[in-house]
């Protein structure tokens, strides 16, 4: 009895909320003209973003493709709509319970297929909450629904114009505004006592001593760019590129004038006047809208390298880029053309080695095509690899009917801001060896939003005699576009770029300084043979005075490096790379070898890791234990020539992660909040068994992860990490230890310990151990 009356209370409790809520609804509910205002709020709000995308994206193809795009869009909006709510009445049919399980089913499926940050769905709700209430307020109040509403009708009303007003005059200007500056993070670097010698050279970022000429090349039927058609200074022929490109569609032949089967070669040039030879440098753009043409930006390089005895050519290869509107909105997308990318710049190669040969031609005699370099932005980045790699090659990798002939000098290849791995012949990475690469990233990038340029520079092998570098730059506060003057500092389109938070981005005249030093540097260091050049490449601080206030992250390596540890030999934790070696960890809470990975670590796909294996450790030091976290290299009593003049090189990187995982204790944790840069000593021992010691910080602290939050608020880009694991070198010098310790001797050593009891805790990635000849 006491339990039917305890059900049959909470049955009649549920029907009094019922009939309570009924009246609530009843009393509140918006009336028709409410719901007119609604819709019609929803209609603007949604027309200004829609036209404004629509616009960005097809109004570089002229007005006409606007317009019927646009109309176009507004047709499948009103049709997918109406679909839509014709499958929301059928849905009527089905029990309650399994539409739920189908909504949500439905959801996690789609945010599995789709990359989708948090910020990009909350906007969008919050201006259709907006426009509604905006739109319905106000058509109440136009149609005369303020007279018959009722006292908690008009509070409703006058609280939703409140909200729209609030939303329309704060969330418009905050979308308008180009976000606020950010505080940097902690400079590492700054905080170590080292004494940095100074470059022993001049800014390479000053123009030279020669005066600068221009002159245009192309096929002389450019439809588009009088510089590449009538008005081309030398005439081109094209070239059939077909085998190399997918998808090329009839819009894109009938903008352009010309199919696969024709590409032109065409280019703008900087060049000395003199009479050389001049070494040979070609740089290439990434992908952009191809209406907006994308091979001017690199002018203020082509007049310094100019100046500096360099011909630079930017390559137009405007006609492989995207275009809403010749892809038919994507459904006929160019595919796989980063390979043609690569491939059209050997052909324009060939061009600069028959002009070089004909009596006549203004550059006969004038190109030194014994030093040529290439450069790549986006993903001209990874053409410039694939360039470098089918130079070398007897046949196209994937289709041995196209014969490859080039075998070009091509020294040195630099890439800004790349992509990596567009491009898998075979599904496998585009190997690289016996060429000098240089590759810059920055911490803000929109675009290619992780270091995906440090991929090459890892498996980047030196296998021949002759002397040659690989280098990488991390710039904080640096973005995609603004190493190209016509990209800027927007990485995307509008109006997703008005989630991004731009006024943190360093000003574009700093990051194309930064560029013009670097790559400068590079070409005067591996065309020129000015070595004095190569300490900037090891340590930013030796051009301090040259280079913007930022934070930069060195890494370098050479030819003449003997490697000791580089971890990717096998799954045997105690070996070195070396043979005769031995690695053996103590009191560590972390020991562990693995691939590392990149900020898109277990989304799927290519860009998952790095293709790079380090071993990481971890310390967590109780001040009441006197054992001490350590890492040893027992090196082989053969196999390495060191002396005075040899130096310790090595990888380190902070991992960002707990310290103390197996902790049960809660206060035993690390902890990531504000986090300091690190520091720990290094120990050298010679056969003798004379131990030498010194801290990391005589030559730099190690930089904790720098942060790129990109966009206006944090929480925004979840669930996207913000930093990634960026290797700093560092380089000691024997003889800095023998300084230190006369009696130990350089040329007995034996063993090396990383030592972490300057740091109480923290994870590191350590890669690539190794040693070099300080005159390198």
């Amino acid at each position: 009895m006491m339990g039917n009356r305890l059900v049959s209370g909470i049955v009649d409790l549920f029907k009094y909320i019922g009939r309570w809520l009924i009246r609530v609804k009843n009393a509140v509910a918006p009336g028709r003209r409410a719901w007119r205002g609604a819709t019609g709020g929803v209609i603007i709000g949604a027309l200004i973003f829609i036209v404004t995308t629509i616009y960005n994206a097809f109004a570089p193809a002229g007005w006409i493709s606007f317009l019927l795009s646009l109309a176009a869009f507004l047709a499948a909006a009103a049709l997918i709509s109406g679909l839509m709510l014709l499958l929301g009445y059928l849905a009527r049919l089905f029990p309650a319970f399994y539409k739920w399980v189908v909504v949500g089913a439905l959801l996690l499926t789609i945010l599995s297929f789709f990359s989708m940050n948090i910020g990009s769905v909350v906007v969008p709700l919050a201006i259709i909450m907006i426009s509604s209430l905006a739109g319905a307020s106000a058509w109440v109040l136009a149609n005369g629904g303020w007279g018959p509403a009722t006292l908690v009708q008009r509070f409703i009303i006058c609280v939703a114009l409140v909200v729209s007003l609030i939303g329309i005059g704060g969330g418009g200007y905050w979308l308008l505004s180009d976000g606020r500056p950010a505080a940097p993070p902690l400079n590492a670097a700054k905080q170590a006592n080292a004494i940095v010698e100074k470059v022993a050279s001049s800014d390479p970022s000053q123009r030279g001593s020669h005066a600068v000429k221009t002159l245009f090349y192309g096929s002389g039927k450019d439809i588009r760019r009088a510089e590449f058609g009538s008005k081309a200074d030398l005439k081109t022929a094209s070239v059939d590129g077909s085998a190399l490109v997918e998808k090329w569609s009839g819009l894109r032949t009938r903008y352009w004038g010309f199919g696969s089967e024709a590409m032109p070669l065409n280019a703008r040039v900087w060049y000395p006047e003199g009479e050389g030879p001049f070494p040979l440098v070609l740089i290439v753009h990434g992908n952009h809208l191809m209406e907006q043409y994308s091979d001017p930006g690199y002018g203020y390089l082509g007049e310094l390298f100019a100046s500096r005895g360099f011909i630079l050519a930017s390559i137009d290869e405007n006609f492989l880029n995207s275009s809403p509107t010749s892809d038919l909105v994507f459904l006929r997308e160019l595919k796989e053309e980063n390979d043609a990318r690569g491939w059209l710049l050997l052909e324009h190669l060939k061009a600069w080695r028959g002009w070089n040969e004909t009596t006549g031609n203004p550059f006969f005699k004038k190109v030194d095509m014994k030093k040529i370099a290439l450069m790549g932005h986006s993903r001209g980045g990874e053409a410039v690899v694939l360039a470098a790699a089918f130079n070398r090659l007897p046949y196209y990798p994937d289709d041995a009917t196209v014969k490859f002939d080039f075998n070009f000098d091509i020294q040195s290849v630099a890439a800004i801001a790349p992509v990596d791995g567009q491009y898998l012949p075979g599904e496998k990475a585009m190997p690289l060896e016996n060429v000098n690469y240089f590759v810059l990233q920055g911490s803000h990038d929109m675009d290619v939003t992780m270091f995906l340029g440090e991929r090459v520079y890892k498996r980047l092998r030196f296998t021949d005699e002759n002397f040659r570098l690989k280098s990488a730059l991390y710039i904080y506060g640096a973005n995609h576009g603004q190493f190209n003057s016509t990209w800027g500092r927007k990485d995307g389109d509008e109006p997703g770029m008005r989630l991004m938070n731009l006024n943190q981005l360093m000003p574009a005249q700093e990051q194309a300084r930064i560029a013009s030093i670097y790559l400068s540097a590079f070409l005067e260091a591996t065309l020129h043979d000015q070595k004095s050049y190569l300490p900037l490449f090891r340590d930013y601080r030796t051009a301090a005075g040259w280079l913007p206030d930022t934070i930069y992250l060195n890494q370098y390596q050479d030819s003449a490096t003997q490697l000791v540890s580089t971890y990717e030999e096998d799954l045997n934790l105690a070996t070195t790379t070396i043979t005769g070696g031995a690695a053996q960890g103590e009191n560590l809470t972390i020991w562990r070898e693995k691939e590392v990975p990149t900020k898109a670590e277990g989304m799927g796909g290519v860009y998952e890791t790095t293709s790079n294996s380090a071993v990481y450790l971890g310390w967590h030091t109780d001040t009441s234990k006197s054992a001490i976290p350590s890492y040893q290299i027992s090196l082989p009593e053969t196999g390495l020539n060191l002396n005075s003049a040899s130096v310790l090189v090595f990888s380190l990187a902070d991992s960002n992660e707990d310290s103390n995982p197996k902790a049960k204790d809660k206060k035993e944790k690390s902890d990531s909040k504000d986090r300091q840069p690190i520091d720990l000593t290094l120990e050298l021992t010679d056969r003798n068994g004379v131990n030498v010691q010194l801290p990391l910080n005589s030559y730099a602290f190690l930089q904790p992860q720098i942060e790129g939050k990109i966009m206006k608020a944090a929480w925004m880009g979840f669930p996207f990490p913000t930093s990634e694991i960026v290797f700093q070198s560092f380089q000691f010098p024997l003889a800095e230890f023998a300084k230190a310790q006369t009696s130990f001797d350089p040329a007995g050593l034996i063993k090396l310990r990383f030592i972490f009891n300057r740091t109480s805790s923290g994870v590191v990635v350590l890669d690539d151990i190794g040693f070099r000849q300080a005159d390198r």
